[in-house]
């Protein structure tokens, strides 16, 4: 059957159970034509995405789809920028709150949820529309070590040991499967090769270092950070030897 009708308003489900503003919104992800992949080592969760500059006179270093929510905790966002943004600054807001309220940092899982929880309600109130991005988060939890978390614009959330979104979403989790199936005990350095490895494969190019952002969270260094053009130039050149 047809949309017929059914996807001009957010808040009506169409006969067949679906709404459609919620799926065309699942579609708005893929407009950059952009992926990115999330993996969780032993002791260590790397986000990976391509880093694209659509205009030469734009300044490189002000385009960015990598977030820092909390001292620990940092995302990557894939989808429309601009709903990026608005959605990681409620994510911090949630964050400061919580520090404000309990006196800790907020739990990865619990930030996820509350991104989760506001991303639903999008989907019910006609005031509102869905966000078209997705974000990806990492942290490091004092009981269950490295966390890989994803949320998407129709409230749903769960923890990943590795996961993908953009437009190579399927091709990604295909290749990702493949190499998470012998249940692989990664160290820091080996997390970040896959992740790179596994990006180039699926978008078919060799990565110069100004061409991805790595975000990082380990055991030794539980504050999330960026790697530099350096650190990924190494991994870059490791990843060419061993092929």
């Amino acid at each position: 059957m047809s949309s017929a009708g059914f996807d001009r308003h957010l808040t009506i489900f169409s006969p067949e159970g679906r709404l459609y503003q919620v799926e065309y919104a699942f579609k708005a992800i893929n407009t950059d034509n952009i992926t990115s992949i999330g993996i969780r080592g032993k002791d260590s969760a790397v986000v990976i995405t391509q880093k694209k500059i659509p205009d030469k006179l734009i300044v490189p270093e002000t385009v960015t789809r990598m977030f820092q929510m909390t001292e620990n905790h940092g995302c990557v966002m894939t989808g429309m920028i601009a709903d990026a943004r608005h959605q990681v600054e409620r994510a911090r807001h949630e964050a400061a709150e919580w520090r404000y309220k309990y006196g800790y940092e907020i739990p990865v899982d619990m930030l996820a949820r509350r991104v989760g929880d506001i991303s639903q309600l999008f989907t019910q109130q006609a005031a509102m529309r869905p966000l078209g991005c997705t974000m990806m988060l990492i942290g490091m939890d004092e009981e269950h070590g490295p966390q890989l978390f994803k949320c998407d614009p129709a409230g749903y959330f769960v923890g990943y040991k590795a996961t993908s979104a953009g437009v190579k979403m399927t091709e990604a989790n295909n290749a990702l499967e493949k190499k998470i199936r012998k249940n692989p005990e990664w160290d820091r350095t080996q997390t970040i090769e896959a992740a790179i490895s596994t990006l180039s494969t699926i978008v078919s190019m060799d990565f110069k270092p100004s061409e991805i952002e790595v975000g990082i969270v380990c055991a030794d260094e539980p504050k999330f950070r960026l790697l530099t053009e350096e650190e990924i130039e190494k991994h870059l050149t490791n990843i060419a030897e061993q092929d």
